[in-house]
Formats: C-alpha cells, structure tokens, sequence
C-alpha cells in the first residue's frame, strides 16, 4: 500500500457507509471504515423500510428472513381527516412489491457485517477528528482519528489514516464535510423525527401506519398539531412510535417535539396500549437533512453520501434508500477512477459522482421542496386529508410519489407522469 493505510477511507459505519464499504470491497478496493460506536449500536429511525430501501438490500445480497428479526410489510395504511385507507405497495418490474422492518440496533451491525465479509475493514471505537490536507493542493489524504471508548471518552493517542479518496459517511452532524469548508443550505428542507418503542398487540402489523393528522386530545375537539405520525410493528412484541415534521427552511422551531408524541400518544386506543408502563426505552430525536442541503457531493477527494450530503427524501422523510443508492454510486465512481492511468483521468471520473447523483435524484427532490412548503401548513394538510383520501386513485398516485416507488421506463399513467415531473423541473 506504500504510504497509504488503504485505497479508500470510509468515515461511519452507518447504512451508507456500510454499503459503500461494501461495494468497494467487491470490486476489489482496500477499504478502511471508522466507526466512532461498537456495535451493536442505536439510531433515531422509523425503522419501516420501503420497497425502494429493499432493493438496495437485495442488491447487496443481504439475507432477510424472518427468524433474524425481519418482518415484511404489505404497503401503507393512512389515516387522516375521518378516512382509513390501505395501500398496497405497487408492483414494478424495478422494485419489490414488499417493505421489511427491522430495528436500527439490529440493521446498522447487519449491514456493517456484511462489509466486512465481503473484505472491508470495519474498526470501531474510532472517533475521526478531521481532514489530513496535502500542503499544497488541499486535497484530502487522509483522516485524524483517536480511539475511544464505548462512552466515547478518549482512549488514546491521536492516529493519522491516509488514503487518496475518502468517503464522509458521518451523518447528519457532517463534520468532516464542515472542516472541507462545506456548508448546509439553510434554503433547503430540514425534518426533525422523534421515536420510542412500545410493547403492544400491533407488533405484527402488515402495514406500515402513518397518522396524516396529529391531534391533541380527541379528533374534532382540540388542536391539529404539525407534523404525521407512524406506527411500524418489528415482529418481536414491540412496535416503533414516532412522528416527523418538516419545514421548508433549515431553521430552527420552537416546537418541543417530544411533548408533541406523548400528547398524541396519549389519545391512541387503549387496545394498542401505548402507556407508559409498556414504553421499552426513551424518546429520542433526530434532525433530517433533506433535498441535497449539503453540496458539491464531491470536492478535493471527498465524496459525501447519505445523511452528510443532505439525501433524505422531503416527501416521507426516508434516508436510508438513498444513502444506500448514493453509497453504491459512490463505490461504482471510485471503482472507475481507480482504473484510470492518470491523477488527471481519476480525478474527471471522481467529479461525475455529483452529477450521477443530480440526474437520479435532483428533479424528485425538486418536487418534494414544492410539496414541503405546501404541507407545513396543518391546514393545507387537513384539506388535502379530508379531500384527497376518500379518491383511492389519487391516493395510488400519491404513495408512488411520496414513497418513490414508480416505474421510471414505461409503467402505467401515473408512472409516465412522475417521471416527466421529474425531468421538466430544475434539479435540486
């Protein structure tokens, strides 16, 4: 490897840099992934995986069969001004008709195991520090790290990683894209997501749930709260709790979430036995960076992918797809510029990776910054709620663009209308 430790660094061992690592891996790279936790380790998440997410996984070969914990899903379930409606996932020749569940804790080790069988080295208990920068170009070659301990304390000596390409797969805290001098766009969406898990009778739902409308006492007699709720059963006695909200601008609220999902939580059925008594850890929170908040995607030998680049979707709040799909793309550039026969041949085939990303995902997040400053208003989402479900055709074409699962080559009407929404919109 002459001076460096490794073809190409992977910071975090998340979804995205998991996969990346793995990508990498088969295709023949030296891969070195720093992960600050040990596994297992917990994340703020839905955990509720849609058909797009499931493609990734199956693409990567990773085994999902219900003894290791992994519970599929029909489709969706809405519920929203007085209306109930089911909503099977729709059948593609590009995507499964099923979504899987599977709690965070279990779903980063899997997925950071599975890198590691396909020949990616994955070290824990190292916290990156910062960029190593060549003197003259400031490109990146390397990271800072120090290890640490399960609480995170420091547990000894700084230590320099080289690499001539690295990945910032760190999350939505983004520090490594921060001290390359890459800022967030406050212009762009930020979500916020609070959850706990429950012990309750609806465990085994075959629908993923989502509440449209938050109310905080009884439907018709108190306040419409911001935001939609969710309910994923996990198979094993418990179910995943949570609520998200969104707004247009990356700007502080003053909304105390938290208090937002036990006032809802409160005024659930007592059959689904949300109580306190039946609370299996704490409520916690997470922000979501949406709509590609974080850009150049590629710069000076960085590549960002998944929550570091701002890739969660603003129309459901999903980013664990999209990291995957970045990540993957990601591995396939560096793959290619690998090949190439000069620094100058490598470094045009590593610039394409921002591209590669606008052309698959920019117009789509376009359209979800459209409909984000439309329903971060409780009242334009009581309207479309009260109208909008009862039409179970509207509503077919609705889960195909909020979950983003449509046919992009041919497909039926609401097919050929996404994807020409898609093109004729600036790409975020």
């Amino acid at each position: 490897m002459g001076l460096d430790d490794a073809d190409v660094i992977v910071v975090g061992a998340g979804p995205a840099g998991s996969t990346a690592a793995y990508y990498l891996a088969v295709a023949g790279l030296d891969v070195l992934v720093l992960e600050k936790a040990a596994f297992p380790r917990d994340k703020v998440c839905g955990d509720g995986f849609t058909p797009r997410a499931v493609r990734e996984l199956v693409a990567m070969g990773v085994p999902m069969a219900p003894e290791d914990g992994w519970i599929r899903n029909k489709g969706l379930r809405v519920l929203g001004g007085g209306h109930r409606l089911e909503l099977p996932w729709p059948e593609t020749d590009s995507f499964p008709s099923y979504g899987v569940s599977r709690s965070r804790r279990d779903f980063d080790e899997t997925l950071a195991r599975h890198a590691a069988a396909a020949g990616a080295r994955v070290q824990e208990l190292t916290n990156v520090t910062g960029p190593v920068l060549h003197e003259r170009t400031g490109r990146i070659v390397g990271v800072t790290a120090r290890p640490v301990d399960a609480e995170g304390r420091r547990a000894g000596d700084e230590v320099t990683y080289r690499a001539p390409v690295v990945i910032a797969a760190d999350g939505v805290s983004a520090r490594l894209a921060l001290a390359m001098g890459i800022e967030k766009d406050v212009r762009r969406p930020m979500g916020v997501a609070v959850r706990t898990y429950f012990r309750t009778p609806r465990h085994d739902d075959e629908w993923m749930e989502s509440h449209l409308e938050l109310w905080d006492g009884a439907p018709g007699r108190s306040n419409l709260m911001p935001g939609y709720g969710w309910i994923f059963g996990l198979g094993d006695g418990t179910a995943n709790v949570g609520l998200g909200s969104v707004s247009s601008r990356a700007t502080a609220t003053k909304i105390d979430y938290k208090e937002l999902l036990a006032k809802w939580v409160a005024n659930t059925p007592p059959e689904w036995e949300f109580t306190p008594e039946n609370q299996v850890g704490p409520v916690r929170s997470a922000a979501l960076p949406m709509a590609f908040n974080r850009k150049p995607h590629y710069t000076r030998g960085l590549l960002l992918v998944g929550d570091a680049g701002g890739m969660v979707s603003p129309f459901n709040g999903e980013g664990i797809a999209y990291a995957m799909q970045a990540a993957r793309r990601a591995a396939e550039v560096i793959a290619q510029a690998k090949a190439r026969t000069s620094d100058a041949g490598r470094e045009r085939t590593l610039a394409t990776y921002p591209k590669v990303m606008s052309d698959e995902l920019g117009g789509y997040y376009t359209l979800g910054r459209m409909f984000v400053q439309l329903i971060e208003h409780p009242e334009v989402m009581r309207v479309c709620t009260r109208y909008g479900l009862p039409r179970p055709a509207l509503m077919r074409l609705t889960l195909k663009l909020l979950s983003d699962v449509w046919e992009p080559k041919g497909g039926d009407a609401s097919d050929r209308l996404i994807s020409t929404l898609t093109k004729i919109v600036p790409s975020a």
